[in-house]
């Protein structure tokens, strides 16, 4: 098992530099000059000039991607160019490893807005997670166990329903409506542990939370419902049943167990591609996590913080992939790691 975990963290590191090299090649080799977008609309061509030394954009493709990955490695400082520093030392940035680049569009470095905004997403991220989660499962299981019936069906609707209604509706709906005209819960505010505590933080988790839990919950349910459905006709289960094991004793111990396999897998790339950012959901909440940034530095060509962003999401990804495999062998005897 370890030898499998160091072999896939070696891929994962392998993918994970092919990407960025991808990533700096689509962006930096693109006929649009990064320089005048960072410098400004109203900038000179010797000043948009400056700033692509300054920040290094004057350099080959290949060289501004080592340099980045060296700065990953030992960090780095800014402006890039050796002269500048010398010139004007007062006006020099230091960015620590593993730096991410620096935002001339924010003035700060890439790691400084990515440390903002990251608890945000995080926040969210795992509250939607532990709801979508438990209450697929949960409600998957039960209509699994009672098919057929009013039960089964009704979930089964009520599922298609949720899952047919878009992110920013159901946001848009949830605070309009439970929050500010019905008054059930307080408008959603994100209030970091360290300073309302832990009950004004799960508060402002809310309905955030569970506008995006609602909507992958309702495919949770239908898979649940398939994936249980489906190991109760494997032959260990009815052998379990012919040795005379109870039936709650035989759907939890061997029949989810191997419901909870192929789940494993949706739920770890689902959470990682929400830590990307659920960028409906924050912008409906005025939420300042990864999503709202990703779309700023959109609207505003700020290269370094997308593929700060870019490099953030595929490591999400890829550590996922690895947990997931791991946690097989883990939750389904069955399954062994070579």
């Amino acid at each position: 098992m370890f030898a499998y975990v160091i072999r896939r963290l070696f891929i994962g590191a392998i993918l994970l530099l092919v990407m960025s090299l991808v990533t700096f090649v689509l962006f930096f080799a693109s006929p649009v000059d990064p320089g005048r977008y960072a410098c400004g609309k109203n900038c000179s061509p010797a000043q948009i000039k400056q700033t692509n030394k300054a920040l290094g954009y004057d350099k080959p493709v290949i060289e501004q991607w080592t340099d980045f990955l060296r700065g990953v490695v030992v960090g780095r400082e800014y402006p890039d160019d050796p002269e500048l520093r010398a010139a004007a030392p007062q006006l020099v940035t230091e960015c620590p490893a593993p730096c991410l680049g620096y935002s001339v569009v924010n003035t700060s470095t890439v790691n400084a807005e990515i440390k903002e905004a990251f608890p945000i997403s995080l926040s969210l991220a795992l509250a939607a997670l532990l709801m979508w989660v438990s209450g697929g499962v949960l409600f998957g299981v039960i209509a699994a166990v009672r098919k057929g019936t009013i039960i089964d069906r009704g979930i089964v609707a009520l599922s298609l329903v949720f899952y047919a209604f878009p992110a920013f509706f159901i946001g848009i709906f949830l605070l309009k409506f439970v929050a500010i005209k019905w008054e059930l819960v307080p408008p959603p505010t994100y209030t970091p542990i360290a300073e309302g505590g832990i009950g004004l933080w799960l508060q402002g988790l809310l309905l955030p939370g569970l506008t995006l839990a609602l909507l992958y919950m309702a495919g949770y349910v239908r898979m649940t419902r398939a994936f249980v459905l489906e190991s109760m006709t494997e032959d260990y289960i009815r052998t379990a049943r012919a040795k005379g094991l109870k039936s709650r004793r035989v759907l939890v111990k061997h029949s989810m167990r191997a419901a909870l396999t192929p789940l494993v897998t949706l739920v770890g790339l689902d959470f990682a591609g929400l830590m990307g950012g659920a960028i409906i959901t924050e912008t409906v909440f005025n939420y300042n996590g990864l999503g709202k940034l990703a779309v700023e530095a959109n609207q505003t060509y700020d290269l370094p913080t997308i593929i700060g962003l870019v490099l953030l999401l595929g490591t999400f990804v890829i550590i996922a992939n690895i947990i997931v495999d791991v946690l097989y062998a883990v939750i389904d005897p069955r399954v062994r790691v070579g």
